[in-house]
């Protein structure tokens, strides 16, 4: 199969680029689950950008570089906080109707490490409402193929130049040629227990990049958000897995809400942020996730918005809201009980500020890349952001001429197949690679969350080598084609792959900083 462009993963990075892409030919974006499944559909907050008189581009750099512990590279915090205006114009013609003020200019929100308000958002569903608006536009364009529920196995690379990738579709595997490659496969959030990421996002990019040669960089900064609704924290969330992809995501409390003045209470319903930081709960996320864990030693923590009135709320907050309501809580009447959570990658696969990597035809956008926007830790908000500029001039390169690529495809690129590639695992087998799955998410958070140790990291890296033993030692029957439980083992092999670069990279930086943080 011969394509232009080929996108893997289908979140604002993967659809827009995909809108652009189409202006040169054949697209096809393949996902491995639904079109829609992705952090960009769960994000509430919204973009950072400078609208207000009184703002401007050197303060929001400013606040991106404090917020990334000045590990940041200044060249792309600045392109990206200047290129923030422009895209959120883009969007808006696109069809994603930002919310308004009476002067209609939009109405901003505030977030923590923001001076001023620049979050420019819809209500608390900013990333569902884009997402819907990208979606409809992808199905008006006939040249654009969607693969919903595949999986990319590995790209196909031979002298550091990329071809295409090598595709389970329709049980089968397939590969796919294309001038461009483009990698949007979001974060890793799934390698931790306690996640607000979606069942899809277990590093799959990080892992294909990986094997194909890339530059990784960055992966020691996890960013885990301080405030996840955890109703269960009072003892171990048994609710929190299912079936199919072991952990469920925890429902993020947006950082919104602590913008509009809510305060983080222990046990004891004590105040408690000014403690460890001057900024109380408008303190960078990292310094709030560590207060909460350290607090959390004690007892259950909550997040406390009774101020506000039950119609501001409902008004300004009517996902969260009616969620909560649905779990039995009242925003306005009750403390929500609140943990932190793995929420997002700043590391991932080194790119320029278009997303080009070290691989020629290979770029990554979004969450998968690391431009060095974000440095150690990101600034609230700025995530879509770089998404969304990263995927609307990821096509302004050109790309090679078809002809003189169609002549470089090499021969024999095709993976051949062995019988472990096409066995299907039994009921009992497969339930075997979720309880390792289970045990690899449990272990992250232990002892690569938000506290580390040199002890803790060495033990998970000796653990990662059992659960990888066991993975070998699981027995399988002969099949003559692929199945889903084939997928299960790739994936759990991808996020065992993730994980150790996360551990060789955090014990490689001994000393804190930003989101990694070594009590040692």
């Amino acid at each position: 199969m011969l394509y232009d462009v080929v996108i893997i993963g289908s979140g604002l990075a993967g659809l827009n680029s995909a809108l652009h892409a189409a202006k040169y030919g054949r697209v096809l974006v393949i996902t491995k689950s639904r079109l829609m499944e992705s952090n960009s559909s769960l994000a509430q907050g919204g973009i950072a950008s400078v609208f207000l008189p009184h703002d401007n581009f050197q303060k929001h750099i400013k606040d991106t570089l404090v917020a990334g512990v000045h590990h940041n590279n200044k060249k792309s915090v600045k392109y990206f906080v200047e290129q923030s205006p422009s895209i959120i114009k883009k969007l808006q013609k696109l069809g994603v109707h930002f919310a308004t003020n009476k002067k209609t200019q939009f109405a901003l929100h505030r977030e923590a490490g923001h001076q001023f308000e620049r979050i420019v958002h819809v209500g608390d569903h900013t990333g569902l409402s884009i997402m819907q608006t990208l979606v409809k536009k992808i199905s008006a364009k006939k040249n654009i193929t969607v693969w919903e529920n595949n999986f990319a196995k590995d790209l196909i690379v031979k002298e550091k130049t990329c071809y295409g990738v090598l595709a389970i579709h329709q049980g089968k595997f397939v590969p796919v040629y294309a001038r461009r490659t483009i990698l949007a496969t979001g974060g890793a959030g799934q390698l931790f227990e306690y996640t607000t990421n979606p069942a899809v996002t277990t590093g799959d990019g990080i892992a294909l990049a990986t094997r194909a040669g890339c530059k990784i960089k960055d992966m020691e900064f996890i960013q885990f958000h301080p405030t996840a609704f955890s109703p269960h924290q009072k003892k171990s969330p048994k609710k929190n897995f299912s079936k199919n992809s072991a952990v469920v995501p925890l429902f993020l409390l947006s950082e919104t809400i602590r913008g509009e003045g809510a305060r983080l209470l222990n046990a004891k319903g004590e105040k408690f942020m000014q403690k460890y930081h001057k900024d109380a709960e408008l303190a960078p996320r990292d310094i709030v996730s560590r207060a909460m864990f350290e607090e959390q030693k004690h007892g259950p923590i909550y997040l406390d918005v009774r101020h506000k009135s039950e119609t501001e709320l409902r008004k300004k907050f009517p996902t969260i809201y009616n969620y909560i309501k649905k779990n039995g809580y009242n925003l306005s009447k009750d403390l929500i009980p609140a943990t932190p959570a793995a929420h997002y990658l700043c590391g991932g696969i080194a790119t320029d500020i278009y997303g080009k990597t070290n691989i020629k035809n290979l770029y990554a956008i979004g969450e998968v890349a690391c431009t060095g926007l974000h440095g150690a830790n990101r600034l609230a908000s700025n995530s879509l952001l770089e998404a969304a500029v990263m995927s609307e001039h990821v096509m302004d390169t050109p790309l090679p001429e078809s002809k003189k690529f169609q002549q470089t495809i090499p021969k024999n690129s095709e993976k051949p197949l062995q019988k472990t590639d096409i066995t299907m695992f039994s009921k009992i087998e497969s339930q075997k690679l979720l309880g390792l799955k289970l045990k690899l998410q449990k272990l992250m958070w232990q002892n690569v969350g938000i506290v580390r140790s040199k002890k803790s990291l060495e033990n998970a890296k000796k653990q990662i080598k059992k659960i990888r033993d066991q993975i070998v030692s699981i027995p399988s029957s002969f099949q003559k084609s692929l199945s889903g439980n084939n997928i299960q083992k790739f994936e759990l092999e991808n996020m065992l792959q993730t994980s150790e670069l996360m551990i060789k990279a955090a014990l490689k930086r001994k000393k804190s900083l930003g989101a990694h943080y070594r009590k040692d």
